[in-house]
């Protein structure tokens, strides 16, 4: 759901951007988006794109839909401390670590397929 602080990186994911926020002071990168750095608790920050590659970190199927739909969580490969959820977009279950892909498709939807 698209709030205050969200709506930006849902207009980004529109038009097919992975980008976090950035803390102006301490550098930290974060997500999901919010008003201040969890760090070091500052206010200002930038948006700053990051590479849409991941390890998947976890799963679950959601099995009361139909087809079922598969939800990944991803550690971001060059920020493995920023985690992100997304759709899984492949016909078989994703693998611990598997390193994975950023696609945009379906609206503002962050999914995500294997990557060799």
């Amino acid at each position: 759901m698209t709030d205050r602080d969200s709506a930006a990186w849902w207009e980004r994911v529109a038009e097919g951007r992975l980008e976090v926020q950035e803390c102006s002071r301490c550098g930290t990168l974060r997500f999901p988006a919010r008003a201040f750095c969890p760090r070091c608790r500052a206010e200002d920050w930038r948006w700053r794109a990051v590479e849409p590659v991941a390890e998947v970190d976890s799963w679950i199927v959601e099995r009361r839909t139909t087809p079922p739909t598969t939800i990944v969580r991803v550690r971001l490969a060059r920020a493995p401390h920023v985690v992100m959820y997304g759709n899984w977009r492949a016909e078989r279950e994703p693998s611990p670590g598997e390193r994975v892909g950023a696609v945009f498709e379906d609206g503002p939807k962050v999914n995500w397929v294997p990557r060799p």
